[in-house]
């Protein structure tokens, strides 16, 4: 089953996963028995996921907000856990919230809670390529379990002569596709407007490239004497990892998220497939939500390999 407070990301969970339940609420609204006809007389084993939004926590939000509401949305989730006492519990999010208020912050308070309820846990910060995730993206897990040792997944990229995933891998496949269309055969084949000025910016800017490359018109002011944010406006590279992909990904000002040889930024799909969502996956909503439920996505493939982990001590 799934919860989530967004109707779009409902939209998708339902289309996508159409024998599974869902609950389009608040978690905060959401009293813990809400689960017992799903979790019934449990037989299996029980898995609680938890990857409450990463925006009041991550480094590029330059605008945190200290009463942000969702800064304790862990907290709401141990309720759960501490009803429910599922077999394992697997959270994601941003580098940092471990350190938040130190030992008083809403990880060290949920790695306490899980201790008291006596779960073994393992957490660090993993990187999403080493289990085939075309992007340089790191985030901080943490997987905890009530009988035997909690250990994270093994790399399953970058060693024993397992390259790392590129962009090419990836979306090398697709379709070109101009900026503002949508590809007829895929409706997430679709790639954002460029205004003139970004047009011909992107036009100057060769692969894995980005602003340094441009003629003096085309610089923005607040980019002149300054020499960080140096992703903004930038062509990704086809051989190479993606930035981490952001809520904006498909915006071509906000990262390095322009398709390496044409000149637009990357469409939904390409977002998708960078983020290792299977090629057929539905997401529902406008051009802005889709991006938004696909930047704050733990990717596919990065859970996948959890779920092996997982399953390895359960089945032998």
């Amino acid at each position: 089953m799934g919860l989530d407070i967004d109707s779009d990301a409902a939209d998708s969970f339902r289309a996508n996963f159409p024998t599974a339940s869902f609950f389009l609420n608040d978690i905060r609204e959401l009293d813990a028995d809400v689960l017992a006809p799903i979790i019934g007389e449990r037989e299996s084993p029980l898995l609680f996921c938890g990857c409450a939004p990463c925006q009041p926590f991550s480094k590029q939000n330059q605008h945190q907000d200290k009463k942000d509401p969702r800064r304790d949305l862990l907290s709401e989730f141990s309720r759960f856990v501490e009803r429910w006492l599922p077999e394992y519990v697997f959270i994601e999010n941003v580098p940092g919230l471990q350190k938040i208020k130190g030992n008083n912050g809403p990880f060290r308070k949920f790695v306490r809670l899980l201790s008291d309820l006596g779960y073994s846990q393992a957490s660090d910060i993993i990187s999403a390529m080493s289990y085939g995730v075309p992007q340089t993206r790191k985030r901080l897990v943490l997987l905890a379990q009530r009988h035997g040792s909690a250990s994270l997944p093994p790399i399953t990229h970058g060693t024993n002569g397992r390259p790392h995933a590129t962009v090419r891998d990836a979306i090398g496949h697709l379709p070109p596709l101009q900026a503002g269309a949508t590809h007829p055969t895929d409706p997430h084949h679709q790639a954002a407007a460029l205004s003139d000025m970004n047009f011909l910016r992107i036009s100057h800017t060769p692969e894995g490239g980005g602003r340094e490359s441009w003629p003096d018109e085309l610089r923005l002011e607040c980019h002149r004497d300054h020499d960080g944010h140096s992703d903004v406006y930038g062509r990704l590279a086809w051989d190479k990892l993606a930035s981490g992909l952001t809520t904006r990904c498909i915006s071509y000002s906000n990262g390095r998220f322009g398709h390496p040889e044409q000149n637009r930024a990357l469409s939904v799909r390409e977002t998708a497939l960078i983020q290792t969502f299977p090629p057929g996956y539905h997401f529902s909503g406008n051009l802005a939500s889709r991006a938004r439920q696909i930047g704050n996505a733990v990717p596919p493939a990065m859970a996948l390999a959890v779920a092996r982990h997982i399953l390895s001590g359960v089945v032998p």
